[in-house]
């Protein structure tokens, strides 16, 4: 199935990694960013390595 995204949203994260590699904290929504349009966005894995925030 095909996402076609509409609106932004964001979250915060940490990069807190178990022993097994994986991640422990889950993402968490802070807000809807309606000042954003999605083509604004750059697509996952295409941006810089880290946030800027």
């Amino acid at each position: 199935m095909l996402v076609r995204p509409d609106v932004v949203a964001e979250i915060s994260a940490d990069r807190a990694v178990d022993r097994g590699g994986l991640q422990c904290h889950p993402l968490r929504f802070k807000r809807l960013r309606l000042d954003v349009e999605a083509d604004d966005v750059p697509r996952f894995g295409a941006g810089p390595a880290e946030a800027a925030g």
